[in-house]
């Protein structure tokens, strides 16, 4: 496909990036010189210089002939601007990255659908989701729901707190619980992700992806050895966007403090926010965090815009013993590498652009519904199989499935069952297939008869 990507930012550049290595045709417009060098230097992807709100600018980077064109500028009113010029122009498929939420409120005057967009990304929507997510599940580095809330996948990383992993298989593990239903369905191992086979065997920093009816949470815990628990006291380091919207959706459910080194800020947010304490100060100020007892805050969220403070407040709370740090950063490279700290979770607004970007145009190029998590190499592909199928009527272990895919839930008229190698699928059967990009098709086909 020809997709013009306009922006060469973090998220321009990782899209860009993700997208070539599927084999597309990018080209990417910036009118930053040192952006499109980067992208000259470091991708094969065809570079357009220039403003790419520009009628001409577009004409060079063929847009009339774009399968796809994404609007990934910093600035809202550019995105939109480019997008109209693209639909007329006859570009097939829009998405644009929009920072300003009022855009999509049903009031709103402007419509980003008058401007011909498709699909419209809010980058702190999305963060601020994933964080809320996270601060209910305070034992995860990553969480996310499948069939309606019903199962839920949760990334847990393996330390001196659940040991009871280390050096034992998949296998061992599945049989020495055989009343726990769960599944692993991929593994982060220094910064690559493995798709755990029953063979596979876990070591100290790895962190296992479980799937699991979500009643049943606190029997996973039990069986790591964790304590199960609820967070109650929270505290909120920026009053950006994000910070702003988690402390709102927080504030009626946990204890929250929200700190920043604006004044005038603050006293917006605190008339704004009715429930949430809000206070003026340095988040990397030692005596302050002492004075607001941050031994004793459950969870600490860094989230200003300024990524060398989230990240050293991170570090801090850390040090003073907060069960669980969010930290949010917007360099995209420094992901894997604050990941192998083991210092907490690590949140990119950017990264989970780029992600809600693959996820629509993977599941708009495939007849099978597919999700993609943010950290993961691995997409979740939605499977029914052809009664003649060569998956269907046998045991999952003996159907030669690629060794970088497994499945993980079966749902039978509604009925969830968590996969073994000894279950069988039947035409009736739906299933959540862990796969790696690589081997998706390999997978599709064991599904056709």
């Amino acid at each position: 496909m020809q997709i013009v990507i306009i922006g060469a930012g973090e998220v321009g550049f990782h899209a860009a990036k993700a997208l070539s290595e599927s084999n597309h045709d990018i080209t990417a417009v910036d009118i930053v010189p040192e952006k499109c060098t980067r992208l000259s230097e470091n991708l094969d992807v065809i570079v357009v210089e220039g403003n790419g709100a520009s009628p001409k600018i577009l004409h060079q980077a063929n847009v009339e002939n774009a399968d796809y064109v994404l609007c990934l500028t910093r600035v809202d009113e550019v995105n939109l601007i480019a997008a109209q010029q693209a639909h007329e122009l006859g570009a097939k498929k829009i998405i644009a990255r929009l920072r300003n939420q009022q855009y999509t409120a049903r009031n709103s005057i402007i419509k980003p659908e008058q401007f011909g967009v498709d699909l419209v990304i809010h980058p702190e929507k999305a963060a601020c989701d994933e964080i809320i997510r996270l601060v209910k599940h305070p034992y995860a580095v990553q969480v996310m729901d499948f069939e309606g809330g019903r199962l839920e996948v949760i990334g847990i990383r393996i330390n001196g707190d659940n040991g009871d992993l280390l050096g034992k298989s998949v296998g061992e593990i599945c049989e020495s619980n055989p009343d726990f239903k769960f599944g692993i369905i991929a593994v982060l191992r220094d910064g690559k992700t493995i798709v755990p086979w029953s063979d596979f065997v876990f070591k100290n920093g790895d962190t296992p992806y479980f799937i699991l009816q979500a009643e049943k949470v606190g029997k996973l815990m039990e069986m790591l050895g964790k304590d199960f628990y609820r967070n109650d006291r929270v505290m909120v380091l920026g009053g950006s966007k994000i910070g702003r919207s988690v402390a709102e959706g927080l504030q009626h459910e946990m204890n929250v403090r929200l700190v920043d080194l604006n004044r005038h800020k603050c006293e917006w947010i605190a008339n704004v926010l009715e429930n949430t304490m809000v206070i003026e100060g340095d988040g990397t100020d030692l005596e302050l965090l002492k004075s607001e007892n941050i031994d004793s805050v459950d969870s600490f969220i860094a989230v200003t815009e300024n990524e060398q403070t989230n990240l050293i407040s991170g570090l801090l709370s850390h040090h003073f013993g907060v069960e669980q740090t969010i930290i949010h950063i917007g360099t995209t490279e420094f992901l894997p590498i604050i990941q192998e700290t083991g210092i907490g979770s690590v949140i990119s607004k950017n990264m989970s652009t780029v992600n809600s970007i693959l996820r629509k145009i993977r599941s708009d190029m495939s007849e099978t519904q597919i999700v993609t998590f943010d950290e993961l190499d691995v997409d979740v592909l939605e499977l029914t199989p052809d009664k003649e199928s060569s998956v269907c009527g046998k045991p999952l272990s003996e159907v030669s499935f690629p060794k970088a895919s497994i499945v993980g839930v079966i749902n039978h008229h509604g009925h969830l069952t968590i996969a073994r190698g000894s279950s069988q699928l039947t035409e009736e059967d739906t299933a959540l297939v862990f796969a790696k990009n690589s081997v998706t098709e390999k997978v599709r086909k064991l599904f056709i008869a």
